[in-house]
């Protein structure tokens, strides 16, 4: 068990940005993936259809990774420079977050391609089927990620959660240069800071204490970190697909930060932006927006993949309910970039 200084230390790092994501399974056996958006401002996001054979590249220029889209899927994007969470049609989820302990290195290795920041989650849905797949392909870590210095000044720094309709889930994260796969279906859990490892020793510490004595209750990541693991672990295993999608939103929406929220002692505290939950068996995405308060959602078995890359015409409408006939044909987003003039790439 870590000690209280540790916990201490752990959880003062890195207050300002947030996102938390779960994976939950009900009593039928289906498993659901939700994750809320934490940033001090609107990202801006918008909801993606991308069909298969799509023809991709790492967007970084010369060495950049080539790749033909494998699967079908249907992805948020965060100000048009990359995709930060989504679901392909074999019902593998990945889920993008801010950690600001991110290294990817700092040199590219001979035997190494280039790919974009966001990029990297879209490589694996267009890739990947399921966990053990997707995590057999990359820990031969042969993948330099490129992550600019944006406009404000800060880091592109995050890791990804990936969930499968089997039990499988992973977190990989790039630590001191060198990809770290933390893999087997127990991680259900991650925030931000600190590193995943030192996540897991403050949940045993938690743990310890007992939830229904006392639970850390502000918005840092590690207290978000704790409160998420007691409540997956608390909440039923529901028998409809209906209740297990309204657990899951009830468990991100707890740790959520409110719209606007101040702190004289943290600057940059962020507000939740975004939520969004994916029933892997139903292959659908659900959607919800905090300043557009209702529920969307995309089937995509009902989704027209023909054409090339679509589009809903949200924000620019209000939608609520299965909107997966509303994509509209639009030309993809380019990857963050050296150079790229597009704002921030934080989550």
């Amino acid at each position: 068990m870590v000690g209280l200084g540790a916990v201490v230390t752990a959880v003062v790092a890195g207050v300002a940005h947030g996102c938390s994501r779960a994976y939950y399974e009900d009593g039928a056996g289906h498993f659901y993936t939700g994750r809320c958006m934490d940033w001090k401002e609107p990202t801006k996001a918008k909801v993606w259809a991308f069909p298969q054979g799509m023809k991709r590249d790492g967007g970084v220029g010369a060495g950049s990774l080539e790749w033909t889209s494998k699967w079908n899927s249907v992805v948020t994007s965060f100000y048009d420079v990359g995709s930060v969470d989504g679901i392909n049609e074999k019902g593998l989820v990945g889920s993008m977050l801010f950690l600001a302990e991110a290294d990817y290195g700092s040199k590219q290795r001979d035997d190494q391609k280039k790919l974009s920041v966001g990029a990297w989650l879209q490589y694996v849905l267009d890739s990947f089927a399921t966990v053990p797949e997707a995590v057999a392909a990359l820990q031969t870590d042969d993948i330099n990620i490129i992550a600019p210095t944006l406009p404000s000044g800060e880091s592109a720094s995050v890791h990804v959660a990936l969930s499968d309709a089997a039990n499988g889930s992973a977190i990989l994260e790039y630590i001191a240069g060198r990809l770290v796969i933390h893999n087997g279906s127990q991680y259900k859990v991650m925030t931000n800071s600190p590193p995943y490892g030192q996540q897991l020793a403050l949940t045993t510490y938690w743990q310890g204490v007992g939830g229904t004595a006392f639970l850390p209750g502000t918005h840092r990541a590690a207290d978000r970190f704790a409160r998420l693991s007691y409540n997956l672990h608390a909440v039923p295993k529901v028998n409809t697909s209906k209740l297990a999608v309204a657990t899951v939103f009830s468990l991100v929406r707890e740790v959520s930060v409110p719209l606007g929220v101040l702190d004289p002692h943290h600057a940059n505290l962020a507000s939740t932006r975004w939520r969004s939950v994916t029933d892997h068996s139903a292959r659908r995405y659900f959607f919800e927006s905090t300043t557009s308060p209702g529920v969307f959602w995309v089937d995509l078995k009902s989704v027209d993949f023909t054409g090339g890359a679509k589009r809903l015409p949200w924000p620019e409408e209000d939608l609520a309910g299965d909107v997966s006939n509303k994509f509209v044909p639009t030309e993809p987003f380019p990857f963050i970039r050296p150079g790229h003039h597009s704002r921030r790439l934080l989550v």
